[in-house]
């Protein structure tokens, strides 16, 4: 059995040598070698490195430093089925590299068989029944392709770069949910800032009301005044439906991102989390760097890779293709010299297959694998310009949110120092109360227009974190 299984497997191995791959080369980025200046853009912070590194070397509790926040990631990174799946992915890929990498090896077999079977007199040969018996034992190898022209290593290394294009996609999705639970408690937090707001300013407006009605009992106000405070009021009652419906729902989007049952604890309070908390002179570096960082265009360009592995395959199958069959081992009569000298059995079957004519088949698959290279190339190029202009937007959020909210905060002064001086006026006959309806109403929108800048401004970091490459716990990746 060794003389015909080792000189066959050792020939398998020594033919099986070529490779029909094209040569892969990274396509060119599309886009500029540096980020969009301008008055719109923080140009001296833009290629900037934190300590010499980038974001994507940054761990996501570097950059997300508010504790409460911490914990609620923590726990969607525990439980969120989105990012279940998306391990799981990576645990299926895994399994189809190894099953393409097995066809590389011969599968070695050993069968044992034993037949016993009774001829009746009337068909035998000598003219009497006879019981014959027949018993083997080999192993062998059954059906093994030699790799000549590299096909079968051409799905090896297609599903071996589908695994890590999986494995960068399980990346991006925790990246993307780390940006997605953060951004929802913003949110939550600034409609729980605007709905104090709103039941601040109800208050208020009905003290006002109550006091123009009053005066309206003695004579004071008019009918007119009293209706302007009414409809001041029933305005913020709307409001304060709108905000209250609004955090519940803030809530619930929170707690299906988490996966898990909300702690009131964790939840944000009514102060707005500031800049502090977070990282804010993030380490942009150049858009080359993207290339490195991002997992979604590190996840396109293995799909590419994988597309022109599957080319190779394609241009294998206009060749031959060789099938070794062999299997060596002993075979008797009787069971007792089923060992014995003289009982060796083997067989040896190589086959070859030649294709002549297929109506256009295998060219049309070449064709087709082709085709799917060229548009794993255009999906590598467009990911790389998405990838570009989320982070030129991004950068340009940073260089004018601060002066936006700068600028707001002084316009919430100016209107609240106007309502003031209407209401005093008020107060003393010289204007109508509609110019203290106006003025409150202008406070009320400017301070929600405060809120929700800052809300933009947080969610503007949290966008840079994400669009930067992320930056995964080191820790925690290593541990799964």
């Amino acid at each position: 059995m060794k003389k015909i299984l080792i000189p066959a497997l050792s020939s398998a191995l020594l033919l099986a040598g070529c490779s029909l791959e094209p040569d892969y080369a990274r396509p060119e980025a599309p886009v500029p070698a540096a980020w969009p200046s301008g008055p719109a853009y923080d140009g001296a912070a833009a290629t900037r490195k934190l300590d010499g590194r980038l974001m994507a070397d940054l761990g996501w509790r570097e950059f997300f430093r508010y504790e409460p926040l911490q914990r609620v990631i923590e726990t969607a990174l525990r439980n969120n089925r989105d990012l279940r799946v998306a391990a799981l992915n990576i645990e299926q890929a895994r399994a189809q590299y190894r099953i393409e990498r097995a066809a590389l090896v011969p599968n070695l077999t050993a069968d044992a068989s034993g037949t016993r079977a009774r001829t009746p007199a009337s068909l035998s040969a000598t003219g009497q029944a006879m019981t014959t018996s027949q018993y083997a034992v080999q192993g062998g190898i059954a059906a093994y392709e030699v790799d000549l022209f590299g096909r079968v290593r051409s799905l090896r290394n297609t599903a071996l770069e589908e695994y890590f294009a999986t494995a960068e996609a399980r990346d991006a999705v925790e990246i993307s949910l780390i940006a997605e639970v953060a951004n929802a408690w913003l949110t939550l937090q600034a409609d729980r800032q605007l709905l104090a707001l709103t039941e601040e300013t109800l208050a208020t407006q009905e003290e006002s009301f109550r006091l123009i009605g009053r005066s309206y009992e003695r004579g004071v106000a008019s009918r007119l005044d009293l209706a302007q405070a009414q409809t001041s009021v029933e305005t913020a009652r709307v409001n304060r439906a709108l905000y209250l419906r609004q955090v519940a729902q803030d809530r619930n989007a929170l707690a299906l991102l988490v996966g898990a049952p909300l702690d009131d604890a964790a939840l944000p309070d009514g102060a707005m989390v500031g800049v502090e908390s977070f990282v804010a002179d993030l380490p942009a570096g150049l858009p080359s760097d993207l290339l490195q960082r991002r997992p979604d265009i590190r996840e396109a360009e293995h799909r590419l890779k994988a597309a022109n592995a599957n080319i190779g395959a394609a241009r294998a199958a206009f060749f031959p293709n060789i099938t070794l069959t062999a299997n060596g081992g002993t075979a008797s009569n009787a069971l007792s010299d089923l060992f014995a000298a003289g009982t060796g059995a083997w067989l040896f079957s190589p086959a070859i297959s030649l294709p002549i004519f297929d109506a256009g088949r295998n060219q049309a698959n070449l064709d087709a694998a082709k085709a799917q290279r060229d548009i794993g190339v255009a999906q590598y190029e467009k990911t790389i310009q998405i990838a570009f202009r989320e982070v030129a937007d991004a950068l340009a959020g940073r260089g004018t949110f601060e002066d936006q909210a700068k600028a707001q905060a002084a316009l919430v002064a100016a209107a609240d120092e106007s309502h003031r001086l209407a209401k005093l006026r008020y107060d003393k006959g010289i204007d109508s109360y509609l110019n203290v309806l106006d003025a409150q109403r202008s406070l009320y929108g400017a301070q929600q227009a405060l809120i929700g800048i800052e809300l933009g401004r947080l969610n503007n970091l949290v966008t840079l974190y994400k669009v930067l490459g992320g930056g995964l716990d080191r820790m925690e990746a290593e541990r799964e």
